[in-house]
């Protein structure tokens, strides 16, 4: 959690000057043309792609060799991931400018990874409304994780006992990501409030099932098959949540009385990682965090160019700009994971409530300028 009382001012505007600096900030990034489609970018990021996903494929049917079957289980896993940042933009209708053209991508990316686009929406979509925010933010709603000492304090029984050591197997359980997409969507779709393309959503994820197994015994004995499909999922689901756990995880935690403008919730909630070509090929542009959640439309090859527009906007008007490299990241989340449990260890003296402490100083800023 990053100390913002102590770092820069961060008393919130009036609601009618946040609606003209969002206006000034969106002249900025719109001038350069960093708003416009990238066809020709993401045409060949999907060519690309697929070329690697037809390369595992082929490995996996020509190579008779269990262990180079083992690496290939967690190339795919990677080529998953890639294929997964497609259909992000896709939904963020960031791809094409039609929107039954992003829909279609998107949802030809949820049938190749086994998981529905609609529930996918829904959370995101909730996430980028309220980040960090404990009631609605559907990323800090993880039943064994508590990401507040408030949280933590309100579980009970084995939950409690298990949360007390979360940072020690905080990313281990990442490995379950995989499995938690695949049940979630399930559910969702399954659900008393069904959305409208639910039978079709299920037949591309009963698809999914069908392929990947199939492929799998055609090409392994059954043995062979189980392990490859456990070392796939499980490096697919460790690669997304070491890609995304930076994002937010112990940044700026907010409740439902935020008073911040959306500006301001969107940069102080949201960590970045520093760029560099591998990084952003790993992150698939996605470690430029706050320049996406200020501008979820922007082209994934556009959001390294606003950065530093963004950066100096946020410097000219004292709000806090934060990006630091990855491993600084996994330490400050797991830092912070530790921190906030250390109320469910005996013997372990609370810290002080930051967050509380934070987001009060800002509660009283609003008020002091209201």
């Amino acid at each position: 959690m990053q100390d913002l009382t102590n770092r820069t001012n961060t008393q919130p505007t009036t609601p009618s000057g946040a609606v003209a600096e969002f206006a000034e900030l969106q002249r900025l990034v719109r001038e350069p043309g960093l708003l416009d489609r990238q066809l020709r970018y993401y045409i060949f990021k999907m060519v690309s792609t697929l070329a690697m996903l037809v390369l595992s494929i082929t490995l996996l049917i020509v190579v008779d060799n269990f262990w180079v079957q083992i690496a290939n289980a967690v190339f795919l896993a990677f080529v998953f991931g890639q294929i997964g940042y497609i259909g992000h933009d896709a939904g963020h209708f960031g791809v094409l400018r039609s929107v039954r053209g992003n829909r279609l991508i998107g949802y030809g990316v949820c049938m190749i990874l086994g998981m529905s686009q609609s529930w996918w929406l829904n959370q995101h979509n909730q996430h980028h409304r309220s980040p960090n925010d404990l009631d609605d933010d559907p990323h800090t709603l993880i039943p064994v994780l508590a990401f507040s000492q408030e949280k933590a304090n309100e579980m009970r029984g084995i939950r409690r006992l298990v949360a007390a050591y979360q940072a020690f197997y905080f990313v281990p359980i990442l490995t379950l990501e995989s499995m938690a997409l695949r049940v979630s969507s399930a559910q969702f779709l399954m659900g008393g409030r069904k959305p409208r393309t639910y039978l079709p959503e299920l037949g591309l994820m009963a698809a999914h099932v069908g392929l990947y197994f199939g492929l799998l015994l055609y090409a392994l004995n059954p043995w062979q098959a189980l392990v490859f499909a456990l070392v796939h999922q499980a490096s697919f689901g460790l690669y997304y949540g070491l890609v995304f756990a930076p994002n937010h995880k112990g940044m700026l935690i907010l409740d439902k009385d935020n008073p911040l403008d959306f500006v301001r919730t969107q940069v102080l909630t949201t960590r970045n990682v520093r760029p560099n070509f591998l990084v952003d090929f790993l992150y698939g542009g996605l470690n430029y965090q706050i320049e996406h959640h200020l501008f979820s439309m922007m082209p994934r090859n556009r959001l390294g160019k606003a950065r530093p527009i963004i950066k100096e906007f946020c410097r000219q008007r004292g709000i806090p700009y934060y990006e630091t490299n990855p491993l600084i990241s996994y330490r400050e989340i797991l830092s912070h994971m530790h921190e906030v449990s250390a109320v469910l260890r005996k013997g372990s003296k609370p810290p002080a409530n930051i967050e509380r402490d934070n987001l009060g100083a800002i509660k009283s800023g609003a008020n002091a300028t209201g």
